[in-house]
């Protein structure tokens, strides 16, 4: 068993490095980019769709997915709509039927519609035929047949109403989008060492903390690149390869991708990284164990949201009885020591230490020294 704990209050301090959780030096720089923020998931890259005059016909051949991917407030706009007018035009319907037949001036005998003589009673027989309330004050008579066939469209087409009301709300309200709100990726990607490779890493997590079978984690780096012979931009797409594609979130996972030679990072140094305008874009598709149903969750990180020469501070925790998640420091990293230069310079560094001793010597400096001068001592072995 799993326990979830999530403290709101006081500031996690780790005796591994410096909490980050409120330390964002790109902060102002981020700010900047607001405006070419997309809400959903890409954030440098702002793109407007340029349509069709005809452009709405598939919004109408798919009526029922254009309506249960309309918002709530659209949705119940269109509830109480679609029952009130249709209330109001049967209304009129059956008082311009009492109107032509003469029912305002007649007596109780020879009537279309019993106790139906003006536009407010005939809204209310509408309404008590439709919503089936049936009163017993208001009735229909033999006497006009054009009156009983009225009657017998509003009771068809308020079944069909019905139908389709229900059946949208239902399919809103069981819609995958709610629950993939409930799975999320860490505001931040860090890049250090692993086995002594560098790899960039993010986090994804479960925060209602129920077990999720058959997930599966993709990456893409998405750039445009502009082609100047023939003056027209193209966008690039590039996957980036994980390490363990399929996960099991019985407890907030790491997503590593190794920088090798086959990843778009290689040859980019931290500074390098920040000057590039590229966007990693990251999805973990889902089935859910309560319900069945196939879910998706996505998010993107700029080069600003990378953090180089940092790692995630630990979440779990062994107690007396159980594991133990602090959800707190899901977003929160410390300082490591890792190379200030690109996984290419690294890799080519490495091959040139040709005797153990040596090996042994850089390795333990660059793990005890701060980052700020381990570019100095690869430079000194290079």
């Amino acid at each position: 068993y799993i326990s979830q704990y999530n403290q709101d209050t006081g500031q996690h301090q780790s005796d591994e490095g410096v909490t980050l959780s409120n330390f964002q030096p790109h902060l102002r720089m981020r700010k900047m980019y607001s405006s070419q923020y997309l809400i959903l998931s890409i954030k440098y890259f702002l793109i407007n769709f340029h349509t069709s005059p005809r452009a709405w016909c598939p919004y109408l051949t798919d009526i029922f997915t254009t309506l249960v991917e309309c918002r709530w407030r659209g949705m119940f706009l269109m509830f109480f709509l679609s029952y009130i007018l249709s209330w109001l035009f049967f209304g009129l319907c059956y008082w311009l039927i009492a109107h032509v037949h003469g029912d305002v001036d007649k007596g109780d005998d020879d009537l279309c519609v019993y106790n139906v003589r003006g536009f407010t009673s005939a809204f209310l027989f509408s309404m008590e035929t439709q919503a089936t309330i049936g009163y017993g004050f208001r009735g229909m008579s033999e006497n006009c047949i054009v009156a009983i066939i009225v009657v017998t469209i509003q009771d068809v087409f308020s079944c069909l109403l019905d139908t389709i009301i229900i059946g949208i709300i239902i399919a809103k309200m069981a819609s995958a989008r709610k629950r993939a709100q409930t799975v999320g990726f860490s505001s931040c990607a860090v890049v250090n060492l692993r086995n002594g490779e560098l790899c960039l890493s993010w986090r994804l997590g479960d925060f209602r903390g129920n077990h999720i079978v058959d997930g599966i984690v993709k990456a893409q780096l998405v750039r445009h690149v502009r082609q100047p012979m023939a003056g027209s931009l193209r966008m690039v797409y590039q996957n980036v390869e994980v390490e363990e594609r399929e996960v099991v979130l019985a407890t907030p996972a790491t997503i590593i991708h190794k920088i090798d030679h086959n990843s778009p990072l290689y040859t980019l140094s931290p500074d390098e990284l920040q000057e590039e305008a590229f966007e990693i874009v990251v999805c973990f598709t889902y089935t859910g164990d309560s319900t069945g149903m196939l879910h998706q969750t996505r998010t993107s990180y700029t080069p600003l949201d990378i953090r180089w020469g940092q790692r995630f501070q630990e979440m779990l925790k062994l107690g007396k009885k159980h594991y133990k998640v602090d959800y707190a420091r899901f977003n929160e990293t410390t300082w490591v020591p890792v190379p200030m230069i690109s996984a290419e310079d690294y890799d080519r560094g490495r091959p040139s230490l040709n005797n153990q001793s040596q090996h042994q010597q850089f390795k333990a400096m660059t793990c005890s020294t701060t980052p700020d001068v381990i570019e100095v001592i690869q430079q000194t072995f290079l």
